[in-house]
């Protein structure tokens, strides 16, 4: 879930905006890859198709109904498990046996984001949810956050966690992290699923007009510059943290709201009390958000080699089906199923996702083994 709570509109349209068992006669169009490459730049269960195995899909949308009867994963407020990456303490949840599923949250959320997820799929695979660095249970490092990191943290814990080839799961920026990470190990990511993805394509005609700072902006107008961003983002994170203002924001982006209750709200608002959560508030803001033009969504997929799914919540505010379709068009294996859901389709409807999910991961045959790393 991309829960930028107090980010102002502009910020987030930058960093989010244009990413059952059976199938019913599934109708079925190929696309093909765009001729001409884009320059990097800037930024009941039943559904009438999805061609899990093909190049693409036309997906249609599913019907959304509450979630129901269906297992919650408990939660622990002390967390569940550790491991130390780079000196640093990251939280992640694993349950159940088979081949191995990694999924991962978007801004502002926590593995317990996947609460609904975890336990039906971990019925036939091994689950893997973890914390980005920054957020939920993981430490509050202050260091220089960006798109690398992440990517770098999700890579090791491949690497070293998992130890075999696993399908990526991500949401809002948990997408993109899946995204840049089978693009950095890719023998050892089977697929990768995209719900609502965050990350942009590149813009062609947009030149970088960046110039050397003169003495006065480095002297004078930077420092200026920085006082007034904290003094501002420091009211907007005390503000974003409070639990009336994130049930309000999170109910803007679920068209059906009756997930939104309070260990929704808890497992964001106790990660956001600890002592170096607003520091790293302040650096995401204005280090990470607002300088994406080295990474784009045509710069990854260009690269990118295995199966992709792209379930997304078509009434997103934030994100689009626009963006989906887009990827679809540059990226021949794709798969795509709408939901009538909003940003976080996978806690709106989880059932639906669950379902849809497990349908494509059944389709998959890895075809890489686990290398010597």
């Amino acid at each position: 879930m991309s829960c930028s709570f107090a980010m102002s509109s502009s910020v987030r349209r930058e960093f989010s905006e244009p990413v059952s068992t059976r199938f019913i006669a599934p109708a079925t169009r190929i696309y093909h890859p765009t001729r001409s490459k884009y320059e990097i730049g800037r930024r009941g269960f039943a559904f009438k198709g999805i061609l899990a195995s093909g190049a693409s899909v036309i997906g249609s949308s599913l019907v959304t109904e509450p979630a129901q009867g269906i297992e919650r994963l408990p939660f622990k407020p002390e967390g569940y498990n550790f491991w130390t990456w780079r000196g640093h303490k990251i939280h992640y949840v694993v349950q159940g046996e088979g081949s191995p599923v990694v999924l991962i949250h978007g801004f502002g959320a926590s593995a317990f984001h996947w609460r609904y997820n975890i336990p039906e799929l971990a019925k036939r695979y091994k689950v893997y949810a973890i914390d980005l660095l920054g957020f939920g249970w993981s430490e509050k490092a202050l260091i220089e956050y960006d798109a690398m990191v992440w990517r770098d943290q999700v890579v090791d814990f491949l690497k070293e966690i998992v130890k075999e080839p696993a399908v990526l799961v991500g949401n809002s920026l948990g997408g993109f992290t899946a995204l840049v990470a089978a693009v950095g190990l890719p023998e050892q990511v089977a697929g990768v699923a995209l719900l609502n993805s965050a990350g942009q394509f590149g813009d062609a005609n947009k030149k970088n007009n960046q110039s050397e700072e003169s003495t006065l902006q480095k002297i004078f107008l930077k420092p200026l510059k920085e006082i007034f961003q904290r003094i501002v983002l420091g009211f907007l994170f005390w503000q974003a943290k409070q639990p009336a203002r994130i049930t309000s924001v999170l109910k803007s982006v679920y068209v059906n709201a009756s997930n939104v209750d309070d260990y929704l709200v808890e497992s964001i608002t106790r990660p956001a009390a600890d002592p170096n959560a607003g520091e790293v508030y302040y650096r995401l803001m204005t280090r990470f958000m607002l300088n994406q033009s080295k990474y784009t969504l045509d710069s990854c997929l260009s690269e990118l080699s295995c199966p992709l799914l792209l379930l997304w919540g078509d009434l997103d505010p934030w994100v689009g089906p626009a963006k989906a379709n887009r990827i679809k068009e540059f990226y021949p294996k794709t798969s795509l199923v709408n939901l009538q859901a909003g940003h976080c389709p996978h806690d709106e409807v989880p059932e639906l996702v669950n379902g849809a999910l497990m349908d494509w991961l059944s389709t998959l045959t890895p075809e890489t083994s686990l290398q010597t790393l």
